[in-house]
């Protein structure tokens, strides 16, 4: 292993981490927004709304998300109806093409957490609510919303790291994040092994940051999960577990 390689490659491929991230936030909260539009529309949109929410998911989760890149990229430019829109020039951009992808992509996987997270709201927790005079937002941001959220993180983390690593596909459509800088720089150096150990190591970091942000996360919605510290008739201090052991 070279290390002075090793270091110069880490220098040159942090330089790309602002654009893989660039990707992801922007991938991931527009693909909220439309999940959020999904799944309004799956539970409260009536048939033919409710049928093209299902239809939608069923296409971006089961079509690869590289072929979805690929039609938007290439196939959407043969278009003379495209070309001349307010919107081509959004999507002759490479970059945009790739958000766009990892978008809509992540939108139909988020729709279904989202839609598990409102299945395990219990009924009688919004009854309970609606009888001391909840109604509307209310109800929402102190009822649904924080059970919703607690019910999809597991899930929810695990599509966001996901789409960390889907990023690396933006490389295919000449956006240069950290694979594509790591592709570009092997074409130079021929140094395949040290290159990609890099770029491994880079996007474990990124990883590592946002799971641990998501645990802080699930930490702060379930106190009613962690075992609180009770004093015992001796003056020690025990568990909750312990005392009902005892």
């Amino acid at each position: 292993m070279d290390f002075e390689f090793l270091a110069s490659t880490f220098v040159t491929l942090v330089k790309a981490v602002p654009t893989t991230l660039a990707l992801f936030g922007a991938s991931v909260v527009l693909g909220a927004l439309l999940a959020i539009v999904l799944v309004v529309m799956r539970t409260v949109g009536g048939p033919i709304l409710s049928a093209f929410s299902r239809v939608y998911v069923f296409i971006f989760r089961g079509s690869p998300l590289l072929i979805q890149m690929f039609l938007i990229y290439y196939g959407l430019g043969q278009f003379a109806v495209i070309r001349d829109s307010f919107a081509w020039p959004v999507l002759r951009e490479p970059y945009w093409c790739a958000v766009l992808a990892l978008a809509f992509c992540t939108a139909g996987y988020q729709a279904e957490i989202i839609r598990g997270g409102l299945q395990a709201v219990p009924p009688r927790e919004i009854e309970a609510a609606r009888s001391v005079g909840m109604s509307g937002f209310l109800l929402v941001r102190r009822i649904i919303a924080p059970i919703t959220l607690r019910a999809m993180l597991p899930a929810y983390s695990t599509e966001i790291i996901l789409m960390v690593k889907s990023t690396a596909l933006a490389s295919l459509v000449t956006v240069w994040e950290v694979t594509g800088t790591a592709q570009r720089l092997i074409s130079q150096t021929y140094r395949t092994m040290e290159v990609f150990l890099v770029a491994t190591l880079i996007y474990l970091v990124i990883n590592f940051i946002i799971v641990r942000l998501i645990a802080l996360l699930e930490h702060r919605l379930s106190p009613h999960l962690r075992e609180r510290p009770r004093i015992s008739g001796e003056g020690r201090t025990v568990t909750s577990l312990e005392t009902s052991h005892d």
